[in-house]
C-alpha cells in the first residue's frame, strides 16, 4: 500500500510535527508491505514560480492509496501552505471536473475517489464553543468545501477527520491519549489494507 503524509506545520517541535507526524510514519515504517512518502509543505519551497513543485505534489497524490493530512488551525482554518496545497494541486482537471446539469448549474466529479484519506487537525481552542458557537465551521469546510469536490462524498470524510482539542493548553496524560488515538487508527488502516 502507498502511503502519502502531507504535514502542514512548520514547528518541528510542534504537537502535529514531534507527535502525530512521528507516530504515523514510525507505525507505517515498521509494517510489512507499506510504502510511504511524504509531503513536508514548510521544508519545501513555495517561491513562484511553483509549476514543477505542483507537479511533484500531484505525482504523490496519483501514486499513494492512502493519504494522511496533519495540520493546526489557525484563524479557522487550516496552515496557509496548506490552504495553498488544496487551491494549487486540487485543482480541476486533475481532482475534479464540474459536470454541468443547466446552463448556470454545475457539480463537481472527483477524480480522487478510490484514495483513502485520514485527516489530524488540532486545535488551541477547547471544542464546546467551536462546536457549538462556531457550528464545527473548520471540519465541515474542509469535508464539504474541499474534500467532497475531490474525493467524493462519503461519510468516512467526516468520521476520519479527527479534531484534537485545546493543544497548547493540555496535560501531557490528554496529548498521550490524542497519540494513541493516532496509533489505533493507523493499526487499523494497516490492517484494512
Amino acid at each position: 500500500m502507498n502511503n502519502l503524509i502531507i504535514i502542514g506545520h512548520p514547528d518541528k517541535n510542534s504537537f502535529c510535527y514531534d507527535g502525530i507526524f512521528k507516530t504515523i510514519v514510525s507505525k507505517i515504517n515498521s509494517s510489512k508491505n507499506q510504502s510511504l512518502k511524504i509531503i513536508d509543505l514548510y521544508r519545501d519551497s513555495y517561491m513562484r514560480p511553483r509549476t514543477k513543485l505542483i507537479k511533484s505534489y500531484q505525482d504523490l497524490v496519483s501514486w499513494a492509496d492512502r493519504m494522511y493530512i496533519i495540520s493546526p488551525v489557525w484563524w479557522f482554518r487550516l496552515t496557509p501552505r496548506l490552504e495553498v496545497f488544496f487551491d494549487e494541486v486540487f485543482t480541476p482537471g486533475f481532482a475534479y471536473k464540474f459536470q454541468n446539469i443547466t446552463k448556470t448549474y454545475a457539480y463537481p466529479v472527483p477524480f480522487l475517489s478510490k484514495k483513502k484519506i485520514r485527516t489530524y487537525i488540532t486545535h488551541g481552542a477547547p471544542a464546546l464553543p467551536v462546536l457549538t458557537l462556531y457550528v464545527n465551521s473548520v471540519k465541515l469546510r474542509l469535508v464539504m468545501g474541499v474534500y467532497t469536490f475531490v474525493f467524493g462524498w462519503r461519510i468516512s470524510l467526516f468520521t476520519k477527520t479527527k479534531q484534537f482539542w485545546s493543544v497548547p493548553f493540555v496535560s501531557e496524560k490528554k496529548r498521550y491519549k490524542y497519540l494513541k488515538t493516532v496509533e489505533k487508527d493507523i493499526e487499523k488502516d494497516l490492517k484494512e489494507g
